[in-house]
Order: structure tokens, then sequence, then C-alpha cells
């Protein structure tokens, strides 16, 4: 099995936090947009008492890593604070300018954009950045009927609310798109490394299509025991799985021996095994 390089993963963690410091420090701080976690309250902070915003997020982060230590353990929580060094960090070093000027809006897609690049980076490499996404998982130790992510929302939410009562409602409201730019960035970064697609085939020349397959393709094929409920006929069901630019191979496989099968294209969000992705 191959196994990424830990320097690499420190290579990423250190691309990723110093885009998110740059959106933090460079784009969101101009216009006054708190999207939640230490970095929200930072630029509240900022805002209120003039605190720099690297001084903010290693403070707040300091109490919460010592009980993730005491409760979690080194193990869990050494890469995290890596992170969250690297991203204080880069608040401090990085120098401040407004590349944005006072468009809101395209501070709040940018914005989204560069910084869920960055937390998926960060997220590739199993950690986080700290902050709320540590108090949640301290929370849900003692929690444990909500989730990660339902706690998450609302330490982030009474964030952004608090921004709202400093910068006003519209600051606040700007921000939930950059939020909905973030998450969809970083689920995309990480799922589209992952992504394939499976398809279910049904047809009575079943034994040509799996042939073709195999030997164009090179990837497996699984024959399926149904039964057609309308015919009460014994029928194969072939199920594979491909990458997403093979599925056009596989429809054309399909419609050269069988124009009238019936196929059922679906996402394969993760798939691991041979020629995919290697278990780690």
């Amino acid at each position: 099995m191959n196994r990424r390089s830990p320097a690499v993963d420190y290579i990423l963690i250190v691309a990723g936090t110093f885009l998110i410091g740059f959106a933090i420090k460079n784009i969101y701080d101009p216009v006054s947009m708190v999207t939640g976690g230490v970095s929200g309250l930072a630029i509240i902070a900022k805002e209120l008492w003039s605190v720099p915003l690297w001084l903010t997020n290693t403070v707040l982060n300091i109490p919460l890593f010592a009980a993730g230590l005491f409760v979690m353990g080194w193990k869990f929580i050494k890469r995290t604070l890596f992170a969250t060094v690297m991203l204080s960090v880069s608040l401090y070093i990085l120098p401040e300018g407004s590349y944005m000027g006072n468009d809101i809006l395209l501070s709040a897609l940018f914005g989204g954009i560069i910084s869920g690049v960055g937390t998926g980076m960060v997220f590739l490499t199993s950690c986080t950045t700290g902050g709320t996404d540590m108090l949640a998982a301290l929370i849900q130790k003692r929690m444990k009927h909500y989730t990660l992510a339902q706690i998450m929302q609302v330490l982030d939410g009474l964030i952004v609310i608090a921004g709202a009562s400093v910068f006003g409602i519209r600051s606040a409201l700007y921000a939930l798109i950059a939020i909905f730019c973030v998450a969809k960035v970083t689920d995309g970064l990480i799922e589209g490394l992952k992504f394939s697609k499976q398809a279910y085939i049904i047809s009575d020349v079943y034994g040509q299509i799996a042939d073709a397959i195999m030997e164009r393709m090179g990837r497996g094929v699984t024959s399926l025991d149904a039964r057609g409920m309308y015919s009460d006929q014994e029928k194969k069901m072939l199920f594979c799985v491909v990458s997403k630019k093979e599925i056009v191979q596989i429809r054309e496989i399909v419609a050269e021996f069988d124009p009238k099968a019936f196929v059922i294209v679906s996402d394969a969000r993760e798939v691991f095994g041979e020629g995919f992705i290697e278990f780690h």
C-alpha cells in the first residue's frame, strides 16, 4: 500500500493554513465579516479592543488544547496543534491588505473559495485548525447524543450572531454566503479526489457486456441474481464501479450490445480497493 509521506501532510497543512489566514486577514477582516470559529471571534475582538487577529487566535486556543490534551491525549491533538500554530503564524506574518475593496459580495464568494480550499487541504491530513472544532469535540465527549457537526453548527451560529450584533445583520447575511462556499469547496476538494460512479446494468446479454467491460476497460464486474417482479423471471444484474470519465465508455458498451438494456448510474463517494483508493 502507498502511504502519503508525513512531510507531504505537513506541507499541505502549512499551505492550507496560510490560505485560510489570507482569507481571514485580507478578505473577511477588511469588510468585518464574521464566518464563525475562533477567527470570527478574533475579528470581533479586533473591532472592539484592537487586539491583533493572531493573538486572539492563539490565546483562545490555549485552554482548548489544554483540555483536549487532558481529555483525548497527545495523539489526537498533535497535528491539529501544529495547524493551529501555523494559522496564528500566518495571521501574524502575512501583510495586511484589502484585495476586494468594499465589495462585500465578492469578499464572501472569494473568501469562501480561498478558505474552503485551505480548509480542504488541512482536512485531507485528518486534522483541523482547532478552535470551535476542538471545542465541539470536547462537548461531544459529554453529549454523545449530538453529532460533531450539530455541535459545530450551534457554536458557529452563536459566533455569527455575535458578529451580527457588532457589525450588523447585513454583514452576517453575507457571512452565510461565505460559510456556504467554504462548505461546498471543502467537500468538493475532499470528495472530488475520491469520487467515482457505480453502474447497475440489467440485460439479457449480460455476459457479452461484462466481457467487453473487463477486456476493453480492465474493470471488474460483479453479477448479481435478480428477479423481475412484473415478469416473474430470473435475471442477472451487473454491478461495476468506474471513474467519472469512464462512465461514458460504459454507456457506449451497453448501447453496442443491448440498446434496450436498463442501466442505473449513481455516485460512489469513496471507493477503496484495487484500481481506486488504497487503504492507508
